[in-house]
């Protein structure tokens, strides 16, 4: 249950950088979204950890501000990954990429806080 809201928190946060963000588009339908937000944690889930390895001096260098690149890499790869599945989601550039990163960011992290129940601790 708390994958399948995940999912649609990240939907709903891609919607919403494709809707606000010039050069970032979404032209398909909501089933289409729930895919590309599927995309989109795959690509998360597997490519990021790479990515990350990859470049942890300059993310200790830069005091972790690195992973905001990271973001908007991870958004145009998502992208990429897209347009090879036939999903109608397209990102122009690194700018929009950097701009839509920080939007889908705090987008999901709002609606993580408000929509999924946080587990405390029943000592």
């Amino acid at each position: 249950m708390n994958l399948l809201l995940r999912l649609l928190i990240n939907a709903a946060a891609l919607w919403m950088a494709a809707k606000f963000i010039d050069g970032i588009r979404y032209t398909g339908t909501a089933t289409g979204l729930l895919t590309l937000s599927l995309v989109f944690g795959v690509a998360n889930a597997f490519i990021r950890p790479i990515i990350e390895f990859f470049s942890l001096p300059v993310l200790i260098i830069t005091l972790g501000l690195f992973s905001m690149v990271l973001n908007a890499a991870m958004l145009l790869i998502t992208s990429a990954l897209a347009t090879r599945l036939q999903i109608p989601f397209h990102v122009d550039g690194f700018g929009p990429a950097f701009i839509g990163a920080l939007l889908v960011s705090v987008a999901s992290t709002i609606l993580g806080w408000i929509l999924i129940p946080s587990e405390k601790d029943d000592d």
